[in-house]
């Protein structure tokens, strides 16, 4: 079951120190997916005492990766926020992999915290499932954020090496 043993991150505990400044980066397919996603991690984002997030929409999932590039640049963290769903040919693996291959270069190239919300799904009713809807199981946009916003506290608080 996707979600067990998931942990409890407790965005408020830090929502008066230092201001983060959080990019949200959100493909445009599935308009109903993405608003959820979106609404997850807006509330993320509130929830850590961030008012204003930057929100950018991409055209696809392929294209969030040169997206949170340059976001990585001046934001402390990015999340990224798309949904991928099987259909009959290898397109579905070539997007998948190349959006995770390039979210995980840009979060070591950077140092910057991407919160990892790409849907790579069978079918709509998963997607749905994971969407953060009203009757949705799971609210992956939220853990994105909530991820993304962890680890940059956990960064600030370590020696950079310098």
């Amino acid at each position: 079951m996707s979600g067990h043993g998931s942990p409890t991150i407790d965005l408020s505990s830090h929502a008066d120190g230092p201001a983060l400044r959080i990019a949200i980066v959100a493909s445009s397919w599935h308009e109903q997916v993405m608003d959820g996603l979106i609404a997850g991690a807006l509330r993320a984002c509130a929830e850590a005492g961030i008012a204003e997030p930057l929100l950018v929409r991409a055209p696809g999932s392929f294209e969030l990766p040169v997206i949170a590039d340059r976001l990585a640049r001046t934001h402390d963290a990015v999340v990224a926020l798309g949904v991928v769903i099987r259909g009959g040919t290898p397109h579905f693996e070539y997007v998948c992999a190349a959006a995770t291959d390039g979210l995980s270069r840009v979060t070591l190239d950077h140092g910057t915290p991407i919160g990892f919300g790409l849907l790579t799904c069978d079918d709509d009713e998963q997607a749905l499932d994971r969407a953060g809807l009203d009757g949705s199981r799971e609210d992956k946009g939220h853990e994105a954020a909530s991820a993304a916003i962890a680890t940059s506290r956990v960064l600030s608080g370590l020696p950079t090496g310098d």
